[in-house]
């Protein structure tokens, strides 16, 4: 027989816990919020009143409703006026210390068939229970931020949690409207196990100065659909606690990668602790405040530098394939004269059929007239000998991702184009140093990652190399505006910056999997409720294709020889085993 619930005791008003009360008063159930002293008390009332209020004007909740709601809280500095609840959730500061002895003074007031419950995001669920006489009752209740908003709460089981305390609290958190996954007890715990790990490792690129805060946000929400880039998201949960959860990660892992790095408690030394105090990887208004302002660190254009870009009138594009078809419609699209270069005259003439299909879609769904298409077509011509290149301002190399190939490719362009001509290579992971040492002006050479499909996606990872020009960085920015793409520039090493992030963020996911802790679903389901994500990464690595996102990882590996970099042994079995995704019908799931 399970368990009625009727009186919920919360102790820790801060942002989750009184976050926590406004969810169970919402749903209808009497609330003990707890909290140290008057003066956090009344901070943790006014946090609920300020988000019921923004519920009402959101037209979430009536103004009767909310009346209601705040008059099933009732507020105490008292521990011992919880003793009646049927659940108490402690959601206090993440110090271990901390939280053991709230839990050790709540086992000795509350009845004993109470339900104790933390809301930690990363420490033991386990260390925790220990310090109680009834380990068997506690469980953890993480909730997401903003826990009235997020529909996930991760039900965290200790290896001697009794079976029908994680069925009524799993069934107590759907009552409340939420999304319960039940997990077993380890640092992190699901999500946060693969999203601090992602976060940390943008720090470590900033920190490495690889690539500045904007294009690293950038590069995430353009290139993935992010809702928010790793700096800025880490600036909204607080550095601080971002460095208690890593922490928390690596004593349990050993893995480097957890570590938090130096300029997280570099910066939470100087009191640098994101939105919270007003200034964190970004400066804000004012403490509290989600505006961002300039700072002495906001990047200048190439054009303040005194350094002008070169002029582009005519764009070559070398391939037939999806990008390179989708580049020559960019182009063509925004004025260009584009000259689309194949190795067979029918493959040329292909290849602007492929363009031409597009543009009729485009068509049909009413984006684009007729004669627009029309236009854009008499902007593309189709040529097979490289020197119908040699007037092209530009010129994009599009083919396969095989470096034999691009540098016998880049050998011609160097032969052929004019002096001045940028010369550019849309690879996604091969060295663009390599490309521009197979000509005798690397000076001129540059990376334009575009993402697939060109026409749609905005984001282009403009690379340079240790020889490119400061005018041809410049140019490939400018050419970038020109056509309605986001430009973020970065360094040649391995995985650019999206690649470098998502990649190993994707292996951890297939890690989890792999030790049994959690299904493909339950981790796709966790991430795309928890964190907002467009996709899980198990969806993600069947779209991509699971061959292609080995020999990425293999990539990063070889480049950087970081262990925790090591492709997952299952992914290179499902790949062995012909499980490539959706283009074979099975992958991490099976299409039918």
């Amino acid at each position: 027989m399970s368990r009625e619930f009727r009186q919920v005791g919360v102790v820790g008003l801060g942002i989750q816990g009184a976050g926590v009360a406004e969810v169970f008063a919402r749903a209808g159930f009497a609330v003990v919020g707890v909290e140290v002293d008057q003066e956090s008390l009344e901070h943790g009332r006014g946090l609920i009143e300020h988000s019921t209020d923004r519920a009402v004007a959101g037209g979430k909740l009536t103004a009767d409703e909310r009346t209601a709601l705040l008059g099933r809280i009732s507020y105490t500095t008292s521990l011992a006026d919880v003793s009646e609840c049927d659940i108490v959730i402690e959601a206090v500061t993440e110090q271990l210390e901390l939280k053991a002895s709230v839990f050790a003074e709540l086992d000795r007031i509350t009845r004993p068939e109470t339900i104790l419950a933390t809301n930690t995001s990363s420490l033991s669920v386990t260390e925790i229970s220990v310090h109680t006489g009834r380990p068997e009752r506690v469980v953890g209740t993480h909730f997401f931020n903003p826990a009235p908003v997020l529909k996930l709460v991760e039900v965290i089981r200790t290896v001697v949690t009794e079976p029908d305390v994680i069925a009524d609290v799993t069934g107590l958190i759907e009552q409340v409207g939420k999304t319960a996954l039940v997990i077993g007890d380890r640092a992190g715990f699901l999500s946060n196990s693969l999203l601090f790990s992602y976060l940390n490792h943008a720090v470590r690129m900033y920190e490495q100065k690889y690539a500045s805060r904007e294009d690293l946000d950038a590069a995430m929400r353009y290139g993935c659909g992010y809702p928010m880039g790793p700096l800025a998201l880490l600036d909204l949960i607080g550095l601080d606690i971002a460095s208690e959860v890593l922490d928390t990660m690596y004593k349990q892992s050993r893995d480097r990668l957890h570590a938090p790095a130096p300029l997280l408690k570099q910066m939470i030394t100087a009191g640098l602790l994101g939105r919270k105090s007003g200034r964190g990887f970004y400066t804000y208004e004012e403490p509290g405040s989600p505006v961002v302002v300039p700072d002495a660190k906001t990047p200048r254009k190439s054009t303040e530098d005194g350094v002008t870009p070169r002029d582009v009138a005519r764009v070559g594009v070398v391939g037939t394939g999806t990008m390179a078809t989708g580049i020559a419609e960019v182009f063509a699209k925004k004025g260009f004269d584009v000259v689309l270069r194949a190795r067979s005259e029918d493959k040329a003439n292909a290849a602007v059929a492929k363009v031409r299909k597009s543009l009729d879609r485009a068509v049909a769904k009413g984006k684009l007239s007729e004669a627009d298409r029309d236009a854009v077509l008499a902007k593309i011509v189709p040529a097979v000998e490289f020197e119908e290149l040699a007037d092209c301002d530009l010129v994009i190399e599009a083919v396969a991702e095989d470096l034999s190939v691009k540098r016998a490719v880049f050998g011609a362009l160097d032969e052929v184009c004019k002096p001045g001509t940028v010369l550019a290579t849309t690879t996604s992971s091969l060295p663009v140093i390599e490309c521009a040492a197979a000509t005798s002006r690397p000076a001129d050479v540059i990376g334009l990652h575009f993402f697939n499909p060109a026409q749609v996606m905005k984001l282009v990872e403009v690379v340079d190399t240790i020889a490119t020009s400061a005018d041809v960085v410049a140019t490939a920015h400018a050419i970038c505006e020109k056509v309605g793409k986001h430009p973020v520039h970065c360094g040649d090493r391995a995985g650019f910056i999206v690649n470098a992030l998502l990649f190993p963020y994707l292996n951890d996911a297939v890690k989890l999997v792999e030790a049994h802790y959690a299904s493909a679903e339950d981790v796709d389901n966790a991430m795309k409720t928890a964190c907002s994500l467009p996709m899980g990464p198990f969806e993600l690595l069947d779209v991509v294709g699971l061959d292609v996102s080995l020999a990425i990882e293999r990539t990063l590996y070889n480049e950087f020889r970081e262990p925790g970099f090591a492709p997952a042994p299952l992914l290179e079995h499902l790949v062995t085993a012909g499980r490539l995704g959706r283009k074979t019908g099975k992958g991490f799931r099976d299409y039918t």
